[in-house]
């Protein structure tokens, strides 16, 4: 794990900090984004953060060339989309990696190389989740998606490459986990998915 195991005593194990660190990772940055005007020529949208994805919970693929078949991580990718930015070339905000720590971002990214399905199926896509679903009435809504590589709230939810939808209206108080708790349905679901995949095989 990036983050120690156990307490400074020793004694007891932490197998969750990592997650629960990951919150605080663009903390520093809080502020700037709670400051910042909003960007009223956003292109980036819901349904287009949505058609990058093969299906739900999938890394998105690349929307545009790459250097090399080889290119990865600080050299290329991260240059970008470590810290986000305005990048001329597509006019338009970078994305922010929630992980940039993970420097092989060609392992699950791969560049899209045409429009069309290069055989046809009968593939559905899931729905995309519900958003703003509350445990109880009056409460924070609860976080629609998987924890596991995607901890570093900030980085999706704002900024100004942030999809308006999703876009948080209070970056300021960091501490996005302590008051909105996992839907553990969809990691149960992912579970029973897991399950069933190595039953038919």
């Amino acid at each position: 794990m990036e983050y120690s195991d156990v307490d400074p005593s020793g004694k007891y194990e932490r197998p969750d900090i990592p997650k629960e660190l990951g919150v605080f990772e663009r903390s520093d940055l809080a502020y700037d984004y709670e400051n910042m005007p909003e960007n009223k020529n956003l292109k980036r949208d819901l349904d287009l953060y949505y058609s990058r994805r093969a299906y739900h919970g999938a890394p998105p693929f690349i929307p545009h060339a790459v250097k090399s078949e080889r290119s990865m991580g600080a050299n290329t990718c991260l240059q970008c989309h470590e810290n986000g930015g305005f990048v001329e070339q597509f006019d338009a905000y970078a994305p922010v990696a929630p992980h940039p720590d993970k420097i092989n971002c060609r392992q699950c990214h791969v560049e899209q190389k045409e429009n069309t399905l290069f055989k046809q199926t009968n593939w559905k896509k899931r729905k995309q989740e519900k958003f703003y679903v509350n445990a109880l009435p009056g409460s924070p809504p609860v976080i629609p998606h998987q924890i596991q590589m995607r901890e570093n709230c900030l980085s999706c939810h704002a900024g100004p490459s942030a999809p308006k939808a999703i876009k948080v209206s209070h970056p300021e108080r960091v501490n996005c986990r302590q008051c909105h708790a996992a839907n553990n349905q969809e990691v149960t679901k992912i579970k029973e998915l897991t399950s069933f995949y190595r039953e038919v095989r």
